[in-house]
């Protein structure tokens, strides 16, 4: 976490789109956080917002309402992916900084069309991946930098859950229109992040397989996705919308020569789960303690980080044009990829 200076200035923030994520995360992530203030909500059901807790906001169903707000400064945007691009122009036009859900965009043209605009705008972008700011995963990319795994020959993910077609009243993750996809486009821009950050390594290559096997809906249910980065190293990435939540479905694994690491339970919205190091002359196995202090919410960490740019005047880590090539990346793989067979 940041520690907060005395006199420390903190940004004004809004969410638009109050669904589940936003509210058992998002906002409590800035409700805690060191340099930042929950300043509004916005949705278009007010029935959303009031289910909110969260005293002294205003509370808005247009998001004109929250960029005329001028104790805004930053909007987390957490819509269906289908809004990024014309929510985050609108906010760029109006001065704030964006700090967008994943996907950024259902297109690299769409992602092209909001960096643009957020510099033109002279604000801040980033794209949510809350994943590369869990504990864990910090830590396996201090290992990895130090070369305690050696050389990383391969690296895998497996990240799924169970996602039936009646799982939320209005279940826009699995609507074509509004999401551009299912399991692969919600699931595995996360894993594509992640590897990137945790091997400090680029993506090379990325083919991808299809599935429609359990589910009825019109968008894939599964997806396997396999590629290679500059360094040599193989990806493997295995998402899913129909895979039980009470198997082992969250393992994050790199092979290394000298060692290999397993992180379980660390991919997701929260803190904890394991990360653990086997030896490869002995086999040894060595469990990574990552004391309280060090493993806050993955949201804490990074509306936190994000504000601290902001406030500091620096860049954001990752520069933006990065995300969008993740998503170009993503619908090459999806466009030459195997078509997924109905579902009988």
């Amino acid at each position: 976490m940041f520690e907060a200076k005395p006199g420390t200035r903190s940004l004004g923030w809004a969410v638009v789109g109050c669904g589940w994520v936003a509210r058992d995360y998002v906002i409590p992530a800035l409700q805690g956080a060191s340099n930042a203030r929950l300043v509004a909500l916005c949705d278009v059901s007010a029935e959303a917002l009031m289910r909110i807790r969260a005293d002294g906001v205003n509370r808005y169903t247009a998001l004109g309402s929250v960029l005329a707000d001028k104790d805004v400064q930053a909007v987390y945007i957490a819509t269906p992916n289908h809004l990024h691009v014309a929510m985050t122009e609108a906010c760029a036009a109006a001065g704030k900084h964006v700090l967008c859900e994943k996907p950024m965009a259902i297109t690299a043209r769409d992602g092209l069309r909001m960096v643009s605009a957020c510099q033109r705008a002279g604000v801040h972008y980033a794209t949510a991946f809350d994943q590369r700011h869990h504990a864990a995963h910090r830590r396996l990319r201090t290992l990895v930098k130090e070369g305690a795994l050696g050389t990383i020959t391969q690296a895998r993910i497996h990240y799924a859950c169970w996602l039936p077609e009646d799982w939320a009243p209005d279940n826009w993750r699995i609507d074509p229109e509004q999401a551009g996809g299912g399991a692969m486009i919600d699931l595995a821009p996360h894993g594509l992040d992640l590897l990137e950050v945790v091997l400090g390594d680029e993506w090379a290559s990325l083919s991808a397989l299809t599935q429609r096997r359990v589910h009825t809906y019109a968008v894939d249910d599964g997806a396997v996705l396999m590629g290679q980065f500059k360094s040599g190293t193989l990806g493997l990435l295995q998402v899913a919308y129909n895979c039980p939540d009470t198997y082992p479905r969250r393992t994050l694994e790199l092979i290394g020569t000298k060692a290999r690491a397993l992180a379980y339970k660390t991919m997701g919205q929260t803190p904890g789960g394991t990360l653990t190091l086997t030896d490869a002359k002995t086999g040894g196995e060595t469990r990574i303690i990552l004391p309280p202090e060090e493993d806050p919410s993955p949201f804490l960490h990074q509306v936190e980080s994000f504000s601290a740019c902001v406030l500091e005047g620096r860049p954001q880590p990752y520069a933006p044009e990065r995300d969008v090539r993740l998503v170009g990346l993503l619908s090459q793989a999806t466009r030459d990829g195997r078509a997924f067979p109905p579902c009988h």
